[in-house]
């Protein structure tokens, strides 16, 4: 948000600037030359809609993006100015990511799948436990029948959509097959996002297996360039003019597991009992969708608790 003293400062330019004009136009006077001073130059240039810029090369995943090709170039720097110019959105999300990320990329190494994949997860949800009008779910955007396909638990009393660990593990194991499946992990994101049958479909009736030469609906054909963009913003956050300092970050919340193997009939009493906040239990453990927990036998739950 622009300081009172900057608004004044620049409001003070403004108007300095409207009578040089009027003057200069009274008395003849040309203005072409004139040369602001390097500090007024530098308040005007924080303070001026400009376009974020773009690298002479670009990888995904370590593809390159042909952004020697129109479209690709200006889909990308549409992201780009979108996400540098939604500053609420974006900041928070970058305020979240230090939070989730640490979790996020050590299961995406273990699966050996790349690291830019996170930024996946941040196109899909922008790191919250969002459900979308096609009732997808969580942080990785999993409809339900996809969700129980990779080994997701989801009923009334659980949903592992919103378990993060979880979530991401199916995640990598989905994104692997469709990687298989279609070659190229821009295409395995595209078919994330648009279903696998979708484009196929779409590969098959264009005779295309490139994914930036594809024409898709507008949400995948700008998918993977919102992702590159989000990769570019957290990756060089001053060159995008992104001031955090590092104690405003979101801290990962300190956590101890315990294991439940009996049904607790009420999760409120059972916080209760055990000094927790129920708040707490729930945002810990946000797959928890019911206020109770029914467990089968030789079934357990491992449940996070604050220390």
């Amino acid at each position: 948000m622009i300081k009172k003293k900057t608004i004044a400062i620049i409001l003070g330019l403004i108007i300095c600037g409207i009578m040089i004009y009027a003057v200069s136009k009274e008395n003849n006077i040309h203005t072409e030359n004139v040369t602001l001073l390097p500090e007024v130059a530098q308040i005007l240039y924080e303070n001026v809609l400009a376009s974020p810029p773009l690298p002479n090369q670009i990888d995904f995943c370590g593809e390159k993006a042909p952004i020697d090709r129109y479209w690709v170039r200006e889909g990308i720097e549409r992201e780009l100015i979108n996400q540098c110019y939604q500053h609420s959105r974006t900041l928070l999300t970058l305020k979240r990511s230090t939070r989730f990320f640490p979790v996020i990329e050590k299961i995406l190494k273990e699966e050996n799948v790349p690291d830019d994949l996170k930024y996946l997860c941040i196109a899909e949800s922008n790191l919250e436990n969002v459900v979308s009008p096609a009732k997808a779910a969580g942080f990785w955007q999993f409809m339900e029948a996809t969700g129980k396909n990779y080994g997701l638990e989801i009923t009334e009393q659980v949903d592992e959509r919103y378990h993060l660990e979880k979530a991401t593990r199916a995640a990598c194991k989905y994104l692997q097959k469709l990687k298989n499946q279609f070659g190229s992990w821009a295409l395995a994101a595209a078919a994330y996002n648009m279903g696998e049958n979708g484009l196929a479909k779409n590969m098959k009736e264009q005779q295309v297996d490139n994914y930036w030469e594809l024409l898709l609906n507008t949400e995948t054909s700008r998918y993977l360039s919102r992702c590159i963009a989000y990769k570019l913003i957290f990756e060089n956050q001053e060159l995008y003019n992104i001031r955090i300092l590092a104690v405003e970050f979101y801290k990962p919340v300190e956590y101890k597991e315990i294991i439940a193997n009996k049904s607790i009939e009420d999760l409120r009493k059972y916080c209760t009992e055990n000094n927790i906040l129920y708040r707490q239990l729930k945002e810990l453990n946000p797959w928890l969708r019911s206020t109770k927990l029914t467990i089968a036998a030789h079934k357990s739950y491992t449940i996070k608790v604050p220390k």
